[in-house]
């Protein structure tokens, strides 16, 4: 776990690999819960049964639900404690190479791209790599972007 105290931890960042995180299950309690907040109840995600003879062999995440992760498996990898407000301001770039099948494990692995200076702080590209035990490709590969104020 790294942990950015100033902005100027964080410039300096820039670029480099941050770590990987902990693992985390994915189980059908926390995609069912996901259904129900977003209204998708597509089946490959909520109906076990079906799903089985469906193309995954069972039910997968959302991949907005792996997407929506992220913060959760960042925290194990790195914290902004820098002085001032901490913005989500968007993503650059999203994909969902492999679905995450239901009971399966994954993890964040973190890098810091482009740091940009901004009047009231700093712009943080982070780019996370969802990792699925014992898969090849990745659930998902994303670009965040998070400002940094000062104060």
């Amino acid at each position: 776990m790294r942990t950015f105290t100033s902005l100027e931890e964080v410039s300096a960042a820039a670029g480099s690999e941050i770590g990987t995180g902990e693992w985390l299950q994915v189980d059908q309690d926390r995609v069912n819960a996901f259904a129900d907040a977003t209204g998708d109840h597509q089946w490959i995600h909520v109906d076990e049964s079906r799903a089985k003879e469906g193309p995954f062999g069972g039910t997968i995440a959302h991949g907005y639900l792996t997407l929506s992760l992220l913060p959760y498996l960042g925290v194990s990898v790195y914290s902004l404690e820098t002085p001032g407000a901490k913005l989500n301001y968007g993503l650059n770039k999203v994909r969902f190479p492999t679905p995450v099948l239901v009971g399966s494990r994954v993890r964040a692995a973190v890098a810091f791209g482009e740091v940009t200076e901004l009047p009231t702080g700093l712009q943080l590209v982070v780019k996370t790599t969802v990792e699925i035990e014992g898969a090849e490709k990745p659930a998902c590969v994303a670009e965040s972007v998070v400002l940094l104020l000062e104060s």
